[in-house]
């Protein structure tokens, strides 16, 4: 009987017969591919828009705190919806930390591509410079829910509550789960005052007061208040004009 020559004929014919071969392979290909692709972004400066738009990025930033509250415990903004791109508030990014917590990127995007069907939808197409505060970016890649880069000032806060409480009773055909216990849940400023401290090493730029005033601003304030505030902020922090190509 003839011998059965089983030498691998080749790189091809040898990663299809060792499996280890082929998984350090394949793992050298992703990173090169990788690298090629990410390096050129730190320094290509139209990767980000606001370095040809400055006007889109708040210009306050790091120099006045967003909000404060005063000796009546009345919330004072020194921003307003459109003055720019900031760093979130105490607040919201205790929602943030819900959103990410409760796995809502694995149903609802944050990304409005540049595509005809998508602005008519949700409208402006998303900006790099939109992220540039997210640590890290919720930009997701499945929508068994709608997209939410927009989603703020779309509805009220009281209609927002109601379908985090029970999606259904807004939307009948909603397939989403209910989260009530939101409600029940107090959020820790003194916590998030840290969080923000770490988050101000790596290069956020909150001014003192922001971190400072986290736990007055914070105060008997529930995770559903949390949640809200940060949907309510979503895609409103920028004027986008629709004349104008940001993506050039």
């Amino acid at each position: 009987m003839a011998k059965t020559n089983n030498t691998p004929r080749g790189v091809q014919d040898f990663l299809e017969r060792n499996i280890w071969g082929l998984l350090i392979m394949t793992a050298i290909v992703l990173s090169v591919g990788g690298i090629v692709e990410i390096v050129p972004l730190f320094y290509l400066k139209d990767t980000e828009e606001s370095n040809r738009f400055p006007e889109i990025v708040w210009e306050q930033a790091g120099k006045t705190p967003i909000v404060t509250v005063d000796d009546s415990g009345r919330e004072v903004w020194n921003w307003k919806s459109g003055d720019g791109i900031r760093p979130y508030t105490a607040l919201e990014l205790a929602g943030r930390d819900i959103y990410q917590r409760e796995g809502c990127y694995l149903c609802h995007s944050q990304q409005v591509r540049p595509f005809r069907d998508e602005r008519e939808r949700y409208g402006h197409y998303s900006l790099a410079s939109e992220s540039m505060f997210d640590h890290p970016f919720q930009w997701g890649s499945k929508r068994t829910g709608p997209d939410l880069a927009r989603v703020g000032g779309k509805y009220s806060d009281a209609w927002q509550r109601q379908h985090l409480r029970n999606p259904r009773a807004v939307v009948p055909e909603s397939i989403m789960p209910s989260y009530p216990w939101l409600d029940e849940r107090l959020v820790k400023g003194k916590r998030q005052r840290w969080r923000m401290h770490g988050l101000r090493a790596i290069g956020m730029p909150y001014a003192d007061e922001d971190i400072k005033g986290a736990p007055t601003l914070m105060a008997d304030k529930t995770e559903m208040d949390a949640l809200v505030a940060y949907l309510q902020v979503l895609g409103t922090m920028a004027d986008l004009k629709s004349g104008v190509d940001y993506r050039e």
